[in-house]
């Protein structure tokens, strides 16, 4: 069976723009990755988890915060390249993340050196445009954004034009 992630995609609408918080993972593998490599707050649970709930708890894990309290939006879970299946919920709120800070996982660093080093999972979190974020995520979160941005213009259709990427 593959594995399961769940996580957290906050929104907001900040002068007229769409924007999304996504996050760059931390320790030394990715340190000099940018295009690709970011992805939306998750982390993997168990099968008798409920994924909303899985989803909080990693937010809080890795950004050090709540995530935001308004609607929740599911999305269509996707399938990594490598195998994973990650669900994500959308949810409006103008989140400060100034006091954004993450857990910690350890590995070997050098490797083969026999040294264990304290990364921390996620080492930025930060709002921008969902233009910007089909740059940075991982290719399958992309439809995260096509998702999302399809229920805010839905939403908003009665009171406002499109909301521009």
């Amino acid at each position: 069976m593959a594995k399961q992630s769940a996580g957290v995609l906050p929104y907001r609408i900040r002068d007229g723009v769409l924007e999304v918080l996504i996050c760059h993972p931390g320790g030394p593998l990715w340190a000099r990755r940018d295009a690709g490599s970011w992805s939306i707050v998750k982390g993997e649970y168990a099968a008798d988890e409920v994924p909303w709930v899985a989803a909080q708890r990693e937010f809080r894990e890795e950004v050090g915060l709540d995530p935001p309290e308004g609607t929740i939006v599911p999305l269509a879970p996707v399938r990594q390249r490598a195998g994973k299946v990650v669900s994500a919920f959308a949810v409006e709120g103008d989140l400060d993340i100034t006091d954004a800070v993450s857990n910690e996982f350890e590995m070997e660093w050098p490797p083969r050196s026999g040294q264990m080093k304290s990364f921390p999972e996620i080492d930025r979190v930060e709002w921008c445009s969902v233009a910007v974020a089909r740059t940075r995520l991982i290719a399958a979160q992309v439809a995260f954004l096509d998702e999302l941005v399809n229920a805010v213009e839905a939403a908003d259709r009665t009171d406002r034009p499109p909301v521009p990427e």
